[in-house]
């Protein structure tokens, strides 16, 4: 080996020349309290609210109270590894989320870290959790339906793309149920699905996991879970991680439906956050921010011009009430904010009608802008003869004579009951969904049993599926029933009749 004593003398003289001293000053705080997940720090004068600090322990916390001599932070991590005395350190930037591609077909936590034991996620770009809502400016109104593929949803309270339409009724009525049936009928149909679990048992996102990942809805979809063992922060920021991880992808002009499970939970973690903060309590011992809340995060979803790129975010929110009381405080907050409302109710749940939908106390505030046009005139007068049916049903009940017409108003009531039940995790495409509703509002069904309607229904589809495809393929890409349209469709339902056994009564 020969040293030249040259080169390493024109190296250092290379080192010596390119040297610059820099100074990094960075702020420092101390830990004065820790307990139930709530840090208060000392110092940090310039710590700006949300600003994420990190602990010499490496966990990291979120700055919510900015008071006059101490800082309130939240801590994303166990507070076990938080001490007093540790030292805080001002990080200049908030929470963020990694975002991409990388996230369909995964489950993480609310910081966007993988927990389905299928390895990192290769993400290369990040986005804030918190964001403004899109402005008046860059929307659009809602031209384009979502179809959920339950019949009863579809066609009396429709959904379109950049809609917020809450989920909401008592516990065990099928909530969870609707919301799950909607991503798994968005296969094949390019929208991309984010499913937001606040507070949940594992044991519960485990097997809705397994659902999708049966019904490979999860190729599409991600799960950001916060379960009921996760500490109140993280159920605090998991929707707004879930909104960050969609908007991503509404931004690049996709299509995406979010679900958030459920925002009872979500404000009641952030109840708990804030009055262990010392923030003055309000009514139902909430904070008086709580509208705000729920606010700045469902203004998030839109549907947005083509000139902002043309994507949309559809959010279904899920509110659990207690006995059915939807006038309570976190109830009537977000109807407020919402584009309506589906309620389910537990008596209709007990009786066997579900989904357990009460069109009364239901109502979608976009309306047929939400519906294709096939759907728009077949369902014009459904919601109006099934609003009759219920009020003429709790008059016979008393036993008055009733006159044809009545009985006729009845009979047909209850075909339409029968025709709305759909069973779970079976949802139906909107090109079944108009001939059965065809044949429904044209009376097709009067002379079939009420018990026998469900019977008929699938055999009727299951016999135009194998006999008749080209019909559903015409209605799939026409999307409206022209007068040549209605006659074939007449005419398969005649000879369908005509080629089975009439029921016996």
């Amino acid at each position: 080996m020969i040293i030249r004593p040259a080169e390493i003398s024109n190296a250092l003289k290379k080192q010596i020349k390119d040297y610059t001293s820099e100074l990094s000053i960075t702020e420092v705080g101390t830990v004065i309290q820790v307990g139930d997940g709530i840090a208060r720090v000392s110092g940090l004068p310039n710590a700006m609210s949300g600003e994420l600090l990190e602990f010499s322990c490496g966990v990291y916390a979120i700055a919510l109270n900015l008071d006059s001599d101490s800082i309130g932070a939240v801590l994303m991590g166990p507070d076990v590894l938080v001490k007093e005395g540790d030292l805080v350190r001002a990080t200049g930037s908030v929470a963020e989320v990694p975002v991409g591609d990388a996230m369909i077909g995964r489950m993480v936590n609310a910081l966007g870290q993988p927990i389905d034991n299928k390895g990192d996620i290769a993400c290369n770009a990040a986005r804030t959790i918190e964001r403004p809502a899109p402005g008046v400016i860059q929307r659009r109104e809602i031209h384009e339906p979502l179809q959920t593929g339950i019949r009863a949803i579809d066609v009396l309270v429709p959904i379109g793309r950049g809609q917020r339409e809450l989920i909401i009724g008592d516990r065990q009525t099928g909530k969870t149920a609707i919301c799950i049936d909607t991503i798994i009928n968005q296969k094949d149909k390019d929208i991309l699905c984010v499913y937001v679990a606040i507070g949940q048992k594992a044991s519960t996102v485990a097997r809705i996991a397994k659902i999708l990942r049966d019904t490979g809805a999860m190729e599409y979809t991600t799960i950001v879970a916060a379960t009921a063992s996760d500490s109140a922060s993280l159920q605090y920021i998991a929707p707004y991680a879930g909104c960050a991880i969609a908007e991503k992808w509404m931004d690049a002009g996709r299509d995406v439906l979010i679900v958030y499970d459920d925002l009872s939970k979500h404000a009641v973690a952030y109840r708990a956050l804030s009055l262990l903060l010392r923030r003055p309590p309000g009514r139902e011992a909430y904070p008086g921010d709580i509208f705000y809340l729920h606010s700045r995060l469902l203004e998030r979803a839109a549907c947005l011009r083509a000139e902002d790129g043309g994507g949309s975010l559809t959010a279904l929110p899920i509110i659990e009430t207690q006995e059915g009381d939807i006038s309570a405080y976190i109830s009537t907050n977000v109807i407020s904010i919402t584009d309506g409302q589906i309620y389910l109710e537990t008596e209709l749940f007990n009786d066997g009608i579900r989904p357990a939908i009460n069109p009364g106390f239901s109502v979608s505030r976009v309306g047929g802008a939400a519906q294709i046009p096939a759907i728009k005139k077949i369902a014009g007068p459904l919601r109006i003869e099934l609003a009759q049916y219920r009020e003429l049903a709790s008059f016979v009940q008393f036993g008055s004579d009733l006159s044809a017409d009545t009985l006729e108003r009845l009979n047909h009531g209850q075909r339409i009951v029968e025709i709305l039940k759909q069973p779970q995790y079976r949802p139906m495409p909107v090109e079944k969904q108009v001939l059965t509703l065809y044949a429904l509002t044209n009376k097709y069904l009067a002379d079939v049993p009420v018990a026998q309607v469900r019977k008929f229904q699938y055999d009727f589809l299951a016999y135009v599926t194998e006999y008749h495809g080209d019909l559903l393929d015409e209605i799939r890409a026409k999307k409206e029933l022209s007068s040549a349209l209605e006659q074939k469709i007449i005419d398969v339902i005649v000879a369908f009749k005509k080629s089975t056994d009439k029921p016996e009564r």
